[in-house]
């Protein structure tokens, strides 16, 4: 038995995929020393110090050291025999939060126990796609019935429920990506083509006056019609789906004045650069981020000689703003490294998906790589105002234990996994 035990942990160090490890390292690195130069006080202190918030983060990335091991110790069928108890424990913990959370800026999203915290969210997602991995494996179709199809969005929106409730708006946006999965798995595209459609309207409805936007949407329904008219298209369908629309569009302003919450609707506005928008109260942020960004330049300011990180000027600079940090003191060549890391590990997990034998690791893959992109693009994006400021963290780079520790299982698992392909299941 030990020596069996001894051959299967040698196979999954010989078939661990070191690509992916090692791009975790580097950001792991990487972001640690930006977060070094974002907190560092006046009077530096040993790397070491648990008073300040680079020791902490020191001290979170030591800890994934040990997780690390236990993930790749263990055997990979435990992910997917166990998926559902993962799940619940997940959906668990986002429930206690409202008995026992902390309600830290309006949002009820933290367990605090002395002087650890915990954003059960992180590990939401983790249960989240382990159990959508399961089901959607064991799915002969996605193309069955609306019951059928009703399942794994329920599996989905089930987290979303309780996170929105906190309200924390940017977790529970991060989930939405797995309908990319879904779609890959053979969901019906129309659902991923409602949700972009929403979208744009909602944003054009806020930009164009409504009976301009409704002249635009007639003309759309008209043309792709008489485009599509050899396929036998019924334009009752058309006009129903322009009415429904036409109702969306009236119903915007009053959603987002009556619904959404004041930080919100300013966020909403200073991605769309309204007049009325103040660069020194809502704008303020935003605007910070990409003066620190800018002023890098080429090959950046160098490593602690960022003036507007040591000025303080970019808000919660240490994590959803971090990447103001390599801007400002890498410049763009230290910026375009950081985003080709990303890039690389993404595509590499992509590609690592594709390879696997068994639909569960497969799908899992796919999950792991969409948080990822999720995550990334949205809080890059919204340091460059191409997107609404949301409160979403950098994987690997921002501070925080509960992220990093959660983005490494998150990772590790679908590494023991692919490590573990060359098994049989």
């Amino acid at each position: 038995m030990a020596k069996t035990k001894h051959l299967a942990n040698q196979s999954v160090m010989a078939n661990v995929d070191w690509l992916s490890i090692f791009l975790y390292a580097v950001l792991v690195i990487f972001g640690w020393m930006n977060i070094y130069s974002a907190s560092l006080p006046l009077e530096p202190t040993s790397i070491f110090d648990l008073s300040q918030i680079y020791g902490k983060q020191l001290l979170f990335i030591i800890i994934t050291i040990p997780v690390i091991i236990v993930i790749l110790s263990l055997d990979a069928k435990v992910y997917e025999k166990y998926s559902i108890i993962y799940y619940v424990i997940g959906i668990v913990l986002l429930m206690g939060l409202f008995v026992f959370g902390k309600t830290i800026k309006g949002q009820t999203n933290w367990y605090q126990f002395g002087g650890i915290s915990m954003q059960p969210s992180e590990f939401a997602k983790i249960g989240t796609a382990l159990f959508l991995s399961k089901f959607l494996s064991e799915s002969e179709s996605l193309y069955g019935t609306l019951k059928e199809q009703a399942i794994p969005i329920g599996i989905i929106f089930l987290p979303v429920a309780f996170i929105m409730l906190q309200p924390d708006t940017g977790s529970a946006m991060i989930f939405a990506v797995l309908f990319f999965v879904l779609y890959r798995e053979g969901f019906p595209a129309w659902y991923l083509w409602t949700g972009f459609l929403t979208i744009l309207l909602f944003v054009l409805a806020l930009l164009l006056k409504p009976y301009v936007l409704i002249l635009l949407i007639l003309v759309g329904c008209t043309l792709h019609y008489f485009v599509n008219k050899s396929i036998n298209r019924n334009p009752i369908v058309y006009v129903l789906l322009a009415l429904i629309m036409s109702a969306f569009v009236f119903s915007v302003d009053y959603v987002f004045e009556n619904v959404l919450e004041s930080h919100q609707k300013d966020r909403i506005n200073v991605l769309l650069g309204g007049d009325n928008v103040n660069m020194k109260a809502e704008g303020y942020n935003l605007n910070q981020a990409m003066i620190a960004i800018g002023s890098g330049g080429l090959i950046g300011k160098g490593f602690l000689e960022g003036t507007q990180t040591k000025g303080g000027f970019v808000p919660e600079q240490h994590t959803d703003y971090i990447f103001t940090t390599v801007g400002e003191e890498w410049g763009f060549v230290g910026s375009l490294l950081v985003v080709a890391c990303f890039v690389i590990l993404i595509l590499r997990i992509v590609y690592l998906a594709e390879e696997q034998k068994n639909n569960f690791a497969r799908i899992y893959g796919y999950c792991v790589a969409a948080i990822l992109f999720m995550h990334f693009f949205v809080n890059v994006s919204m340091l460059i105002g191409i997107f609404p400021t949301i409160g979403v963290p950098l994987p690997f780079f921002s501070y925080g234990g509960s992220s990093l520790i959660a983005f490494t299982l998150l990772l590790f698992i679908f590494l023991k996994l692919d490590a573990n392909k060359v098994n049989e299941w």
